[in-house]
Parts: structure tokens; sequence; C-alpha cells
């Protein structure tokens, strides 16, 4: 059983690859540090993404979050740094992550990053009566 935070993050096979359908994770504890500081910051992490041909493993998640606890950074810049490293293992047809960050100073702070792939359009919604 792993014992460590790593930056690996592991997939598996999209088992609905000819439907789109949204995976919706979130993670409330996730920690990294003010590079100012070097206090610890604390976010929730909410990922969305409609998978191509594959998805992510939540175990290898999991460990990839906690490698960013002992790691100094902006909020804006740890929200893409782990945006990109998501869509990087994963190639989604649509990915976004919303990183809401506790007050820090008398300021919230929430950032949006998000990822679509090249032609790729969602699908129209239904209005059911």
């Amino acid at each position: 059983m792993p014992r460590q935070p790593t930056k690996t993050l592991e997939t598996f096979p999209n088992p609905e690859p000819g439907r789109d359908y949204v995976i919706r994770i979130r993670v409330p504890e996730f920690t990294c540090l003010c590079p100012k500081t070097g206090q610890p910051d604390f976010a929730e992490l909410t990922i969305e993404y409609v998978p191509e041909a594959l998805c992510v493993e939540l175990k290898s998640l999991k460990l990839y979050v906690w490698s960013f606890r002992e790691e100094g950074g902006f909020h804006e810049a740890m929200t893409n740094r782990i945006l990109g490293d998501l869509v990087k293992a994963t190639e989604p047809r649509f990915m976004r992550l919303t990183a809401d960050f506790n007050v820090r100073g008398g300021i919230y702070t929430k950032v949006v990053a998000e990822h679509r792939a090249a032609g790729w359009a969602p699908t129209p919604p239904v209005h059911l009566p």
C-alpha cells in the first residue's frame, strides 16, 4: 500500500467512450504552501470532465493531490498546473478544475480553469416538459 505522495496519475479505459457523460470529483482536503509566507493554504478542488478514452484512477489522484502538501505556489499557478497534469494524463473531451481556496487575510480566492479538446462541442441539453 503506497504511503508516499506521487506525481504519477494512473488511468483506466473509459467504459463508455461512445457517450458524452460527466464525471465530477470533489477533493475537499487540498493543501499547498503560500509562496510568500510558507504558511499552508487549504482548498476544495472540484474536477468535472467528459472523458475520451481514459478516466483518472481515484487512488492515484489522492496520492497526486497529497504531493502538493509541501509545495509553494500561487493559487492560479497551482490550479493551472493540476489541470494541465490531469489533461495530459487523460486527454479528455472537456475538463474544468475549480479550486476554491479558504480565506487568507480576509480574502477568498476561487480559480476556474478549463480545457476543451479541439473540435469537441457539448451535446445540447434536452429540456423535458
